[in-house]
């Protein structure tokens, strides 16, 4: 038992210190066994009922040595980690060969036949821990998805069937001895959580000892999507309550394709990565051919990059495979795994796609309309079966701005349990609702556990409570935390519901202990509702209900630090049922203090929300009397107010009050008010108002928009209302963009001639109407543009800049997570050695972010755009060939004082004293190293080196830029320049006629390349390196002192080193010596006598040729030199062997690598 409780922290050890290896695709070393029918049946099956053939699994009874024999050609390849031969495993995959009663013993032979393999691999001399994982595949049933077209909610399996068949498999997997449960190739993540439920109900209700968990997923295409519909973002939130110890990506795509997807998972978990693609995409024949040399060079770069800690294959990969990879990143360190959160003080929630709310998000929105027991209409629709008509109010309420969807079936005449899985299965098949989390919501927990089955992503279960007692309480919340939920917990305990301010916290804080002490409950999983109850009910009693409210909400976030507050709106306007105005203004009006509060998400209708500032006066200041109980006769007073105004007759006379404006006020007021009813016929009157349509767009709609922001960011407009105005600013531009096409025909050209910008809002935001304000105004003034839309991935935006050849790409975002996908762009961005401008913009942007976080991730130039009316100017001067540099520059310089200016003010805590950044140095284990002699000591001269020689080593870009000659991507460098269609041919010209002089010089000796190298004996002391003389052996006094400087900013990850030059010399008093290399060259003797003969004849052209041809020569003698020395006079690589382009690009060996302390 006791080795059993180590495996994880074993595993964990090897993988913090190596990248440890899985094995390769079972199936396909089946296959290459060719068997037939009577070979899987055996003598045990001979007269089974169905055909056999092709059942993997079953292999592990009738033909062992089969199974163990490739376990073990696994291992001698350099696994680390085998897989048992079980991914059909379950009675439910087994059905369709009638051999489901075999389930458990196909999974307690399969795990014994791996450690047998183990054991044997061992015996013949095998080195190394060996692990078995037990391998839990995703079954050939998906809960999420229909079988049936035409039944939507129609499911061909259960959870709880899932949960049954899938502890029957771990049950044979856990007897038979595996160190690892390995839940794999997960194309509907509600299956998976049905997996992880069975496992962890086995290990924490059935004695089963703890085993170590890994959870790899599928990505089935570039949409970044597994099959059923979620990102890799949200699979991650959706099962990392499981506590996987590594979490990552296997099959359907090879490893170049997966690469982006791996790296978001590695964005979004602090456990182990784990990747093994197939080997390559298929081919036309459904093979897979990708060689073991490309693929295991592919992975070597996730390696070099940190991405991976577990690296395997799957479909296709073979032993060789294996050893490929194994030898490519052996030499690699592993991703580094942070033990602080990566989200801290967040709420991560999930459905198709990932919402995170922590202190910078604004208040969220559930949507309260699809709920029995407030809706009328929907509770109609549902009791008469009407489910499709009942799911367009789900769609309404997303539209309209709900960033999570309550669902409550609590009726009497309703079979809750029925209605909440057959709505929740109906939401899985539509993309634009299940998108968002949902809140799973009854006061009947058997209703809530039917809606968590049918639910891939991490919903909200609302809610539970003390009512019953601490026993009840506890159960149910290991419930949902089993399932992955967050959970809501109401104000109530065994005595009743808490209405004043003690109780309520009391209650709350007695709960959170509960949970994040007994049960184990992330804090920020814990939502409290604190009750809001109805105010204006006339009982004096219930007037402080808000204040109370209010003011429990401000303890009860202090005291249970992480948690949330929630609550349902509506309850406190219960009173005023009917009139609709007076709600409205209540809920408003609550909110706005409510949420200053720190009341982060409530229930509400998201598409009725009155702006506060809006609120007429009277009722306004008969809201805030109500609400703080200023007034003891407030709830007459609203009641009066309700009767004398006739909600027909107001509006009507509101309408006739800002109708009576002038047409720029009254498209302001219709976009900070979400009313289009009148909007097109407005526009059409400022369009004749102005020169161009454009400039309708560029003054009052904008000003308008501009007013919404500030309301938005004051807190007296919500998400909803903002969402409104943008639909309304929508339909102004579209139709205004007819009218500014007609007025731009004069000055139309071609597309194809056009400058291409790319417009994207990133992946995880919603947010485009900015982006779409910047498209047409970037349309007017001559840009292609090419708009992807909202919820970009990285990989689309780039793929589209390649394949439309962009001139600039422009990223946007209104959300702060989007902060975070736009650097993750600027370094793919650079990664993949993009040359485009890249554009910032968005609501959250802003220049200081973009020039400290994003600018440095990307060597190319990197703008923040304040709005859409400098967007022209900013592209025009990125694309402008004369003025571009210049432009540039400037940018560069102020981005620098942006950067020097925050770091500066971050001076006093961000670095470190010299002294203390000197105890924090690297040490290197000196006493492993022995240092390599050069073959000379002191100084060697190079005298008119061969120029032919250097030749051979040109690096020709530096002299292209002499001539401002750059390529275009893909067109960019050389040779490949000579392509671009722009400069291609005048480049080639260029080139040609340096050749010819070229030819020239070397024949007429014309010019000499002349060099020295010096080796010298070297000891460090502290951060100087001491030069010693190399013919006395004189270490007292040096020839020479290097002053070292060592770096002092503090660093983001702790125990990191302070670096310095000096480190990497072996200091005085280590008893050894070491060696040091310098060299100075230059191939321009003779440089000045040609520059004045083509001075002399005024021929300017071939004074810049010979000054940039000799400027060529000496870097490559630089190169030249170099490699000398790695091969021969230094030695320490000899057998380099690299062609000019990687020498180029640095590829060579360092000259040691030396093993740190």
């Amino acid at each position: 038992m006791k080795n059993v409780e180590n495996i994880r922290s074993s595993l964990t050890a090897e993988m913090q210190k190596r990248i440890l290896i899985m094995d390769g695709a079972m199936g396909t070393m089946i296959q290459k066994h060719k068997l037939e029918e009577e070979d899987f049946r055996g003598s045990r099956f001979l007269d089974h009922l169905k055909p056999l053939k092709g059942n993997n699994d079953l292999l592990s009874l009738t033909q062992p040595e089969i199974i163990v024999g490739i376990h073990k050609e696994y291992l001698e390849a350099g696994s680390d980690i085998i897989e048992t031969n079980t991914f059909s495993g379950t009675s439910i995959a087994q059905a369709d060969y009638g051999t489901e009663d075999l389930a458990y013993e196909l999974n307690f032979e399969s795990a014994k036949l791996a450690k047998e393999a183990i054991r044997a691999y061992h015996a013949e001399g095998g080195l190394g821990k060996k692990y078995v994982a037990g391998a839990i595949g995703p079954t050939n049933r998906t809960l999420s998805i229909s079988p049936s077209v035409e039944k939507p909610h129609f499911r061909n399996v259960t959870f709880d069937e899932l949960v049954i068949a899938y502890k029957d498999q771990t049950k044979g997997l856990l007897d038979g001895g595996v160190d690892i449960i390995l839940v794999e190739t997960i194309f509907d993540t509600a299956n998976a959580k049905a997996a992880l439920f069975a496992v962890q109900e086995l290990m924490e209700e059935e004695g089963y000892p703890h085993r170590p968990i890994m959870i790899s997923g599928t990505i089935v295409d570039k949409s970044g999507r597994t099959l059923s519909g979620q990102t890799g973002d949200a699979f991650v939130v959706s099962v990392s309550h499981a506590d996987p110890l590594c979490l990552g990506l296997n099959c359907a795509l090879g490893a170049e394709e997966m690469r982006p997807f791996i790296e978001r998972i590695g964005v979004m978990t602090n456990s182990f990565i784990i990747c093994y693609p197939n080997a390559g995409l298929p081919n036309t024949f459904g093979e897979y051919d990708e060689s073991p040399e490309k693929m295991s060079k592919t992975l070597e770069g996730f390696a070099k990059d940190g991405l991976i800690n577990l690296v395997g294959g799957c479909c296709g990969t073979t032993p060789q495979h294996i050893q490929a990879i194994a030898k490519a990143v052996q030499n690699h360190p592993p991703r580094q795994c942070s033990s602080l959160p990566l989200f801290p003080n967040h709420l991560l929630l999930s459905g198709l796609e990932p919402m995170r709310i922590g202190k910078e998000t604004n208040f969220v929105n559930i949507g309260e309309r699809c709920n029995v027991a407030g809706s009328r209409l929907f509770c109609r629709l549902i009791k008469e079966d009407k489910y499709d008509e009942a799911l367009a109010i789900a769609k309404r309420q997303v539209e309209n701005g709900a960033q999570i969807l309550d669902i409550n079936m609590d009726e009497g005449m309703l079979d809750g349990v029925k209605a909440m899985a057959q709505f929740v299965n109906l939401i899985s098949s539509e993309p634009d609702i299940c998108k968002v989390p949902l809140c799973i919501d009854s006061s009947n927990f058997n209703v809530i556990l039917a809606g968590l089955k049918c639910n891939q992503g991490k919903a909200i279960v609302n809610s539970i409570s003390l009512k019953e007692g601490e026993k009840d309480f506890v159960e149910k919340a290991r419930l949902v935390k089993r399932f992955g939920g967050a959970v809501v917990v109401m104000a109530f305990d065994e005595e009743g519901q808490a209405t004043e301010i003690d109780r309520k916290v009391e209650i709350c804080e007695r709960s959170f202990r509960i949970l994040v002490d007994e049960v184990g409950f992330n804090p920020n999983d814990v939502i409290f509702d604190p009750n809001i109850l109805t105010l204006g009910t006339g009982m004096e009693e219930h007037n402080e209900y808000g204040i109370n409210f209010i003011k429990s909400t401000a303890l009860i976030k202090e005291k249970c630090r992480g948690c949330r507050i929630s609550g349902g709106v509506s309850n406190i306007s219960f009173s005023f049922r009917g009139n609709e105005s007076v709600r409205e203004a209540m809920h408003s009006v609550f909110l706005f203090h409510a949420i200053k509060a720190g009341m982060d998400m409530g229930i509400v209708n998201a598409g009725n929300l009155v702006v506060y500032s809006d609120i007429d006066p009277e009722l306004l200041g008969l809201c805030e009397s109500i609400l703080w109980n200023s007034d003891s006769n407030a709830t007459e007073k609203l009641l009066e107010y309700a009767q004398s105004h006739d909600k027909s007759e107001k509006k009507e006379e509101k309408e006739e009050l800002w109708r009576s404006a002038d047409v720029k006020k009254r498209l302001s007021y219709a976009l900070v008010k979400g009313i289009d009813k009148w909007v097109v016929e407005d526009t059409e009157e400022a369009r004749l108002l102005y020169d161009h349509p454009l400039s309708v767009i560029e003054g009052p709609l904008m000003d308008g928009m501009g007013e919404v922001g500030e309301l938005f960011g004051s807190g007296k407009m919500f998400l909803p209302q903002v969402i409104k105005s943008a639909r309304v600013m929508k339909k102004a531009v579209a139709y205004l963009i007819p009218f500014i096409e007609e007025a731009n025909k004069e000055l139309s050209v071609k597309a194809q001639t056009l400058p291409t910008v790319v417009l994207a809002t990133v992946k995880g935001d919603v947010h485009d109407i900015g982006k779409n304000i910047v498209a047409v105004v970037l349309g007017c003034n001559n840009y292609r543009v090419i708009d992807l839309g909202v919820m970009c991935p990285t990989d689309k935006i780039l793929q589209t800049a390649i394949q439309e050849k962009a001139d600039i790409i422009g990223l946007s975002g209104l959300i702060t997570p989007s902060l975070e996908e736009m650097i993750h762009v600027a370094k793919e961005m650079q990664r993949l050695k993009f040359d485009l401008p890249l554009l910032i913009g968005g609501a959250t942007t802003s220049k200081q972010h973009t020039a400290v976080k994003i600018a440095p991730k990307y060597n190319m130039p990197v703008v923040h755009v304040l709005d859409a009316s400098k967007s022209v100017f900013v592209c025009s001067a990125l694309l402008d060939e004369k003025n571009r540099e210049t432009y540039m520059e400037e940018v560069a310089e102020e981005y620098e004082d942006i950067r020097e200016d925050h770091y500066e003010n971050l001076k006093g805590r961000k670095y470190l004293s010299l002294q203390e950044a000197r105890k924090q140095k690297l040490l290197l284990d000196w006493s492993s190293y022995t240092p390599k002699v050069p073959s000379f000591l002191g100084k060697k001269t190079f005298r008119k080196f061969d120029l032919q020689r250097l030749r051979e080593r040109i690096d020709w870009k530096p002299f292209f830029d002499v001539w401002q000659l750059r390529g275009k991507y893909p067109n960019r460098g050389y040779p490949k320049l000579f392509n671009d269609p722009t400069i291609g041919s005048e480049a080639k010209r260029v080139f040609d006629d340096a050749m010819k002089m070229l030819d020239g010089i070397i024949a007429n000796k014309e010019l000499e390349a002349n060099g020295v190298i010096g080796f010298f004996p070297a000891n460090s002391k502290e951060d100087d390196i001491l030069i010693w003389s190399p013919e006395n052996g004189n270490r007292k006094t040096p020839i020479a002192v290097f002053h070292g400087l060592r770096q002092q900013g503090e660093k983001e990850v702790k125990g990191e080193a302070y670096l310095c030059l000096s480190d990497f010399v072996p200091p005085i008093d280590s008893g050894l010596t070491d060696y040091i290399g310098v060299f100075a060259v230059s191939a321009g003797f003779g440089c000045q006598k040609l520059v004045k003969r083509y001075e002399e004849d005024l021929d300017d052209y071939n004074v810049i040729m010979v000054k940039a041809l000799a400027d060529r020569l000496a870097e490559a003698f630089a190169e030249e030199l170099h490699l000398l020395v790695r091969k021969k006079l230094w030695a320490y690589d000899s057998d380099e062997n690299l062609p000019t382009e990687d020498l180029l690009s640095i590829k060579y060996k360092v000259r040691n690598q030396i093993r740190c302390v």
